[in-house]
């Protein structure tokens, strides 16, 4: 490791930082430092890691290639460009979709800083699709657009944080505005220790409240034994939990076996998100719901089995 003091005249970024913003664990980080020379961080004042930005930006195109199923030590050694064009690589059967005009017009609006625009279009745009069509067509697709452009360093993370921020307000508010009935299944919403992103949990959220069940978030980052404490306190149906390609993709078999060894056979545990751990092994007794859509005929099915019960 390069035992240099840290430049002043670029930004750095924290071990801690880096783990948040790349998916990448500090201990990884540690590893691929002493067997492949990479990342290369300096010492700051405090004799902590610090990274340049243009190692950030290689270990965020690095954690994607990962969860694509690549070895690093196949691809470490790898200039950024090299790792870009791989990562842009799309299998021929299954090209990326072009991104539609409404939210393409609002990832314009984020780059140039419109605040105000960028919040009226959201608004107009959940007006016009409803609520559901709004966080299938606009927010799922944008949600891909941001992280993308993030990954590649074409937007800034405060640009990435601000994107985040609004949207949060726009599906918090529209979720309040739902009447609530009470039905059952009572779902308790939550993300596991170091899952940050609140994106996913509120987009659940909103599905499953319109489609009348008693949804109850507990935001992100809820330690195991407080998600059981909590759901035996709600009296919860379901413990749903979201993971994004961002979280650690090892820990994500680990962490649902765990918590499921841990909740009632009667509580459910479902799991959904982009993050791909969670197709890399067979789960037992651990509901996975693909897409957005699927958590309607998952209600369906939990509400005929409970009649039939």
């Amino acid at each position: 490791m390069q035992s240099a003091q840290a430049s002043t005249e670029e930004p750095l970024y924290s071990i801690g930082a880096v783990e948040r913003d790349t998916g990448l664990t500090k201990d990884t980080l540690r590893v691929w430092e002493r067997r492949y020379g990479f990342p290369t961080p300096v010492r700051d004042a405090n004799g902590e890691r610090v990274y340049s930005r243009e190692q950030v930006a290689k270990l965020r195109t690095l954690k994607r290639l990962l969860d694509r199923g690549h070895r690093p030590g196949r691809i470490i050694g790898r200039s950024l460009a090299e790792l870009v064009a791989l990562a842009d690589a799309a299998p021929a059967a299954a090209p990326e979709p072009v991104l539609a005009e409404a939210p393409a017009r609002i990832l314009a609006l984020l780059r140039e800083h419109r605040v105000a625009e960028l919040r009226e279009e959201l608004g107009q745009s959940l007006m016009r699709q409803g609520l559901a069509g709004f966080v299938t067509e606009t927010v799922a697709p944008l949600n891909r657009a941001v992280g993308d452009a993030w990954m590649r360093g074409q937007i800034e993370v405060f640009e990435e944080h601000l994107y985040t921020e609004t949207m949060q307000g726009v599906l918090r508010g529209a979720i309040a505005s739902i009447p609530q009935h009470g039905r059952p299944p009572r779902v308790l919403l939550t993300t596991l220790p170091n899952e940050q992103h609140h994106l996913g949990l509120l987009m659940a959220q909103a599905m499953f409240t319109l489609e009348g069940a008693t949804a109850i978030s507990l935001g992100t980052q809820t330690p195991i034994f407080d998600i059981v404490l909590a759901a035996a306190s709600h009296r919860a149906d379901v413990v749903a939990l979201s993971f994004s390609s961002a979280y650690p993709t090892v820990q994500v078999a680990d962490g649902l076996e765990e918590l499921r060894a841990k909740l009632p056979r009667a509580v459910e545990l479902w799991a959904g998100g982009t993050n791909a751990g969670l197709r890399r092994r067979d789960l037992t007794g651990v509901r996975i719901c693909d897409t957005l859509e699927a958590i309607a005929p998952a209600l369906a099915e939990w509400r005929a089995a409970a009649a039939a019960a």
